[in-house]
């Protein structure tokens, strides 16, 4: 019936749940509900003519995103958010400041109407900005380069040299050569319009849309009272420097933009579609599953699959952060955005582009910006009060003094005023923090590290307890063999031979291991009789003799003497012609930085290491004493790794947090409980990619080191840019109210703190030695 189902046009996944009666099934086109519904019941009524079908829809969240080129004002951003998310049918939008996208989640049908809304609130509050639909235009992101905008607007930054340059030099010939008032007047005030007339008429539209108190009313204020009061040479300068820094800032952001699109240009332009004999040159996304394509050498894998055909070196760098590549050959799995080093490969895909993990990396790091953290949070809502507060204090200024103040004038007071006015928009927080946020999510994921917001990443910082599960996590979860020890006569390989003749047709995990440890062919035409004993072990015959291989309870039942053994991990006994022959020892390796990771948790300060494990109690303590664990719980069950957990939790400091490390398999809901859940995501597990709040790609404990320091060191230059922006002015803003800061340190105050702070922030890419 399923099979069926999943041939009907436009239905994308089945899922049949006979406990729960259910069957779940995705569809491409909303527009073809009825119909595939109807093709639905003719299906079901043709394989149970007796079952009623009764339809429920649910309608996922789905996105659309909008490249916003031109946006370099982060209030603005902040604004058109605010606006979008009181507008009926959104579930939510976001804008990702340091991508320059728009995301809007709503439901599927509401989609293109919220767009045009979306568009519509963009155009008003930022006419000059750019809104291009990525579906439309997928390589959206590849403009951000080449539209740089004015701070409030977008534009080509040669058309805005040009009144920029004149004003500038019309202002310098007022300031060298000495001339009549008119004239200088004439000179100044042309200067004045030419480098100023575009923030003036924005901030004259943006007063009659009621949106008063952002940064061109501030400089149109503050310039034109310069003029008033006579200060004519200080006005143009505020401005033009004003403008001056603006573009230098808007250069800086969109170098910033770019370094980090470049950080993750891993999405592969192409796939070479293997059609016959003909190879042709394709879209990513128009490859099908079982599809077979052609990767040649110096290209990027274009999606994953399983290689066919060829040998190569592969550079995983850009989704693990692993400097060396790794070979791949026959039957060896390959994921998109591998670049291909030497060889020439033949690869049948697996997945589609869409559920491909070079796009689910791409998605969750470009979503990342929708789980703000507390900091970005509340510089947000601080700069939505700040700005007035400041205006308000400014009017007081100006006011107050000269009437309060024996023989203080109005000129004077109203100066210190607008020197006020001139300091107080929080553009460099607003600016600097997002971008410094986005910065280090980017640049973990070039580590290797993927963080799921910058929440979480600013959470890593207050890491008190670290959980990790053992299996997969601290080990490798594969068996291996350890010890041999053979008794008698019996040589340490024939006793591994005679094990090996013993599990040549298991597939358990432990025959596995001794077959690979015996590392050659067996020969099965030699073995005469095979009998597996359910909950004892294997008996063959091989040449005449009986080999006996199992646990104590096997010897037991045969009766066979035997020395029992101590030891940690699975004990393979073995017995030739009923003589006890020696015994194997199998243990789960240890992963080789699992060591070092916890000596490296302990030195940046996490006060307790503890593993949980569903193993024996010795396998659990030995591991826990090999690696310098502070505790140990063993032999629990998933449900008891939450309540171990949960006590964990109320063990902890009040401020700090509680990281559980696991494969994100079977550890889904301990992931889902703790404060930060860290999959070992390994290449390409779904499962753990969903589940956690952070996922490791190469499944190295390592990486939670790497992913601390980052979170250290991206907290630390936020820290220095809120620093930064509040004592430069803080200090100019008690200057200027004291009659000892001019204009000029204002402008300096503003624009080069925020030019300063947006460079600070890129030095967050820089993560290769954490």
């Amino acid at each position: 019936m399923e099979v069926g189902i999943r041939e009907i046009e436009g239905v994308k996944e089945v899922a049949l749940n006979f406990v729960t009666k259910t069957l779940a099934i995705e569809i491409v086109d909303e527009g073809k509900i009825e119909s595939i519904v109807a093709a639905v019941r003719n299906v079901v009524n043709r394989f149970e003519p007796h079952v009623i079908v009764k339809e429920k829809f649910i309608d996922k969240a789905a996105k659309k995103t909008l490249v916003l080129l031109g946006l370099s004002c982060g209030s603005c951003a902040s604004k058109i958010e605010d606006q979008l998310n009181s507008l009926k049918g959104i579930h939510k939008a976001y804008i990702g400041f340091a991508t320059g996208k728009l995301i809007i989640e709503g439901k599927g049908r509401d989609l293109e109407r919220l767009a045009k809304e979306a568009t519509a609130i963009i155009k008003e509050i930022e006419p000059d900005v750019e809104v291009i639909d990525e579906d439309e235009k997928n390589d959206g992101h590849h403009h951000d380069g080449h539209h740089h905008g004015h701070s409030h607007g977008g534009g080509d930054h040669k058309k805005e040299l040009i009144p920029l340059s004149i004003g500038a030099l019309l202002f310098a010939i007022g300031l060298i050569f000495e001339m009549s008032t008119p004239v200088e007047f004439g000179l100044y005030f042309i200067s004045y319009i030419l480098v100023g007339g575009e923030v003036l008429l924005k901030s004259g539209r943006n007063i009659l849309r009621g949106q008063v108190f952002d940064e061109n009313f501030l400089m149109s204020v503050a310039t034109i009272g310069a003029f008033a009061i006579g200060e004519l040479a200080e006005g143009v300068a505020v401005m033009l420097f004003y403008q001056i820094g603006e573009f230098f800032q808007d250069l800086a952001i969109n170098r910033s933009r770019k370094s980090i699109a470049d950080l993750m240009d891993i999405r592969p332009d192409y796939a070479n579609l293997k059609i016959e004999n003909d190879i042709k040159k394709v879209d990513p996304e128009e490859v099908a599953v079982g599809d077979y394509i052609i990767v040649k050498a110096g290209e990027r894998v274009p999606l994953d699959g399983v290689v066919v055909e060829g040998t190569s070196m592969v550079d995983t760098s850009a989704l693990t952060g692993e400097s060396v590549p790794r070979e791949v050959e026959v039957d060896s799995s390959v994921l998109g955005g591998f670049i291909n080093k030497n060889g020439l490969l033949t690869i049948k895909v697996t997945k589609e582009f869409g559920e491909s993990t070079v796009s689910k990396i791409l998605e969750l790091v470009q979503n990342a910006s929708s789980k703000k953290a507390p900091t970005e949070n509340f510089i947000t809502k601080f700069a939505r009060y700040y700005t007035p507060a400041v205006v308000y204090t400014a009017l007081a200024l100006a006011v107050i003094p000269p009437l309060v103040i024996e023989g203080a004038s109005f000129s004077e007071w109203v100066y210190r005023a607008l020197v006020f006015l001139v300091i107080s928009c929080p553009c460099a927080l607003v600016i600097s923090i997002p971008l410094g946020f986005f910065g280090g999510i980017g640049g973990a994921s070039r580590n290797g590290v993927l963080v799921k917001g910058g929440n979480y990443l600013e959470a890593l910082n207050n890491v008190d307890t670290v959980v990790f599960d053992k299996t997969g996590t601290l080990t490798k979860g594969v068996f291996k063999v350890t010890e041999i020890h053979p008794m008698k006569n019996i040589t340490k390989e024939e006793l591994l031979g005679y094990a090996a003749f013993a599990e040549a047709y298991s597939n358990h995990p432990i025959a596995t291991s001794i077959l690979k440890a015996y590392g050659k062919e067996v020969n099965k035409e030699i073995i005469e009789k095979y009998d597996e004993l359910s909950g004892y072990g294997i008996k063959v015959q091989v040449k005449g003799k009986e080999i006996l291989a199992g646990n104590i309870k096997l010897m037991d039942k045969e009766k066979i003497s035997y020395k029992q053994v101590e030891a940690i991990g699975t004990i393979v006994y073995l017995a030739i012609d009923g003589s006890f022959a020696g015994y194997i020892i199998i243990s789960d390796e240890i992963k080789e930085d699992s060591q070092n990771a916890i000596k490296g948790l302990k030195t940046i300060g996490v006060k307790k290491t503890v593993m949980l494990t569903g193993d024996s109690k010795e396998v659990g303590t030995k591991v826990a004493h090999q690696l310098g664990l502070d505790e140990v719980y063993a032999e629990l069950l998933p449900n008891q790794k939450v309540e171990k957990v949960e006590l964990l939790e109320r063990q902890k400091s009040s401020k700090g947090k509680l990281v559980f490390v696991g494969d994100g398999i079977n550890d889904a809901p301990v992931l889902a409980r703790a404060d930060i859940g860290v999959a070992m995501g390994g290449l390409g597990s779904d499962a753990a990619i969903e589940a956690a709040d952070v996922v490791l790609m190469t499944d190295e404990p390592m990486k939670l080191v790497s992913a601390i320091k980052i979170a250290k060191r991206t907290k630390a230059i936020v820290w220095q840019n809120i620093i930064l922006a509040f004592g430069v002015k803080g200090v100019v803003l008690l200057l200027g109210a004291g009659g000892l800061a001019t204009m000029w340190e204002a402008v300096f105050a503003d624009v080069g703190v925020a030019l300063l702070a947006v460079l600070n922030a890129m030095r967050v890419l820089n993560v290769k030695d954490l």
